[in-house]
């Protein structure tokens, strides 16, 4: 091949957490299908540092920049890479590509299919296998037999036609069915005994037998895609495609949230039915929906996750999913068992950190600016114990694109903290600024509103936005999280991704703020939750900053949840407050004057949101959505839960394969693309920017 050249030149690779990235000077040798590097170019001529066989590996963009690629060896091994810009990016995934395909290929004509065989998992092999050796006693047991064909000599396999597509859509799904037979066949023996659930080559088996699936359905998609682009192109304009698979019409599939029966799918469950019947998501009418507070009730629902009980029943479960994992290994798309699941969506999660809607009101109520930034930090340190639910470490619903969340907070305005240099500066500028009354002319409520909304914004890359409000104090919140999951080992990490930004609109403040990282610990005992990472607060106008450190433990000694932070003015370089403690526990605030402050989060009174009774919430809303799922945990089913799930995960991969194909972009509800974040559509301070505009011209 032309392009089968020799190519060398310094990239950045990614060691580990310590390091981070270094340049490395890079060569693919072509005729060996190896890519190597070096230290630098001058020590070129000495041994590589390290080397990967391109025979079999994958190479990958990242969806992270523009820069960033990994490359996945056969082997396990990965080197994630940074080339300086996109278009360097693209020349060594090109030519990383080529190179693996041919000595991919060269593996294959090297290697002809074995002769057809057959064997037995626990003993068709020889007395002296290791297997044998190891588990004499299995010789009597014949598990299942898997068979390996090849097509007679002198056939060749003929090109596949896009109408075979149905052919072999029909073949994968007896395939997808033998695989679960085989997996429910391994579940079902004993935890203990000669064969157990929990044997190594039984879970390294249904490791495989569902990567292979998974791989096969890739494939099958990519064949999908290229026969929709062959339509397009080939036949003449007005044509109508038909789809390779059944596709039930999306006309009046849904309405006042009953779902239709179809009579392919009255062996299922009516939930389930509803669940894969709720209509494309663009093709429902996606204006924001005015939610109104006096609609909402106080939320009875309290779901502690304290049960250990699924854990210690589904441990092999746990090490099967073990199994397939790698270190490092990227988790967004992997599907993880129902019973480890928290018995809610996680943008119910987010709303959740909002437990203390007094402090946070009280933050526009302090008298200087320092005292803003201080409320502001003490309301955010509190805001983590109450979004866990219980001490286990279990995992919220992975909100489905489209999904929303909507709840309030109310509280009389007695329990808000004030201050009396506030007061008379805030009111006055409240009354300068008004904002549009009730038309009804009614007296004002004795309480403060705090309303929040929240919607998933992307499928792949998961990414949340959400936006709460309190009108009355001119002051909103606009965040949004890309959650990235990593596997650790025997714990699981995520990275929340993204920037929240408080705005104080009686003061021109805003307050830009990250999250921390959380940790899964201890996956195979008891899991247990661990914040950790550095987070900043700053506030441009007023040059107050505030930098929080959490604490992971460390391997030997230490305290659990340690955080420490400081308040500092930027200006005069000066820590006007410290703070230390357990974000579970209590917190101790040190001021400049040398006041101290105790904050015992377990006695702090939680204010219930309110939300809307389920057959007022429409069909995308996070409880009604999850509530089979919800009601199936609630009562210790978790094959009737994992079914709901399935269903609910199997739609979305449906849609979002029908918006590929069609081209169709999804369309958001609530919140609006702005630069590499998102905005909710309506937010306060527009509100107010509106109403002063208005005011000034009346004057």
């Amino acid at each position: 091949s032309d392009h089968m050249e020799n190519i060398y030149g310094y990239l950045m690779k990614y060691t580990n957490l310590v390091t981070g990235w270094q340049y490395r000077f890079f060569v693919l040798n072509n005729d060996a299908g190896l890519l190597e590097y070096f230290v630098n170019e001058q020590s070129r001529h000495l041994k590589p540092r390290g080397t990967l066989q391109l025979a079999g590996a994958v190479i990958s963009p990242s969806d992270e920049d523009s820069h960033t690629f990994t490359v996945n060896a056969a082997s396990g091994e990965q080197y994630k890479l940074r080339a300086t810009d996109a278009k360097e990016r693209q020349h060594w995934v090109s030519r990383l590509q080529i190179c693996t395909q041919h000595h991919t290929e060269a593996i294959g004509k090297n290697n002809p299919p074995l002769k057809s065989r057959s064997f037995s998992l626990a003993s068709q092999g020889s007395a002296n296998s290791p297997g044998a050796q190891r588990r004499p006693s299995q010789n009597a047991v014949s598990f299942f037999n898997v068979g390996h064909h090849r097509l007679p000599a002198g056939k060749r396999v003929p090109i596949m036609q896009p109408d075979h597509l149905v052919d072999v859509r029909e073949m994968m799904s007896q395939a997808e069915g033998q695989q679960r037979d085989l997996i429910r066949s391994i579940e079902c023996l004993p935890a203990s005994g000669h064969l157990t659930s929990l044997d190594q080559d039984l879970l390294m088996l249904k490791a495989t037998s569902m990567a292979t699936m998974n791989c096969l359905n890739d494939c099958f998609h990519i064949l999908q895609l290229q026969h929709a682009s062959q339509q397009k192109g080939s036949l003449p304009a007005g044509t109508t495609i038909s789809w390779l698979e059944p596709k039930i019409s999306l006309a009046n599939h849904f309405k006042n949230g009953a779902a239709q029966n179809f009579p392919a799918e009255i062996n299922k469950p009516a939930s389930v039915r509803e669940e894969q019947s709720i209509a494309e998501p663009c093709q429902l009418t996606r204006e924001p929906e005015e939610i109104n507070p006096d609609e909402e009730l106080e939320d009875i629902c309290d779901d502690k996750e304290d049960d250990l009980g699924a854990v210690e029943e589904q441990r092999s479960v746990i090490l099967h999913l073990l199994s397939q994992l790698k270190l490092g290994m990227d988790l967004t798309r992997v599907v993880l068992p129902t019973f480890i699941l928290e018995k809610r969506s996680l943008l119910e999660m987010y709303a959740d950190f909002m437990s203390h809607p007094d402090l946070f009101v009280a933050i526009t109520n302090g008298g200087s600016a320092e005292e803003r930034m201080i409320r502001f930090v003490e309301y955010y340190l509190t805001s983590f114990h109450e979004g866990r639910k219980g001490a286990i470490a279990k995992k919220p619903y992975n909100p489905i694109i489209g999904e929303t969340f909507h709840c309030s907070w109310r509280m009389p305005k007695s329990d808000v903290a004030t201050d009396a240099a506030t007061n008379s500066s805030a009111h006055s500028l409240s009354e300068q600024v008004t904002l549009p009354k009730d038309p009804e002319g009614q007296a004002e409520p004795d309480y403060y509103t705090v309303k929040f909304v929240a919607e998933q914004v992307s499928h792949h890359p998961p990414v949340s936005g959400f936006y709460a409000e309190c009108v009355e104090r001119k002051m909103c919140v606009n965040a949004h999280v890309w959650t990235k999951s990593k596997f650790l080992g025997m714990s699981i990490g995520v990275t929340m991704v993204g920037e929240g930004v408080l705005h104080l609109l009686e003061h021109g403040e805003e307050y830009t703020f990250s999250l921390p990282c959380a940790y899964a610990r201890s996956i195979l005992t008891v899991p247990w939750v661990e914040l950790g990472g550095k987070v900043n607060i700053n506030c441009a106008k007023t040059g107050y900053s505030a930098s929080i450190n959490f604490h992971t433990k460390p391997f030997y000694g230490g305290k659990l949840h340690r955080v420490t932070g400081e308040v500092k003015q930027n200006m005069t370089n000066t820590v006007v407050c410290r703070v230390q403690g357990e974000w579970n526990s209590v917190l101790e605030f040190t001021y400049s004057n040398g006041e101290t402050k105790y904050v015992d989060l377990t006695k702090l009174s939680v204010t219930r949101k309110r939300v809307r009774p389920l057959e007022k919430q429409g069909p995308f809303e996070s409880r009604r959505l999850w509530q089979h799922v919800t009601e199936s945990l609630r009562d210790g089913d978790i094959d009737k839960a994992t079914e709901h799930k399935r269903a609910l995960e199997e739609r979305q991969r449906n849609e979002e394969r029908l918006r590929a194909e069609t081209e169709t972009p999804w369309c958001t509800k609530y919140f609006l693309k702005d630069g590499d974040g998102w905005v909710y559509h309506k937010p306060l301070w527009k509100t107010v920017s509106a109403a002063q505009t208005q005011q000034t011209d009346s004057n």
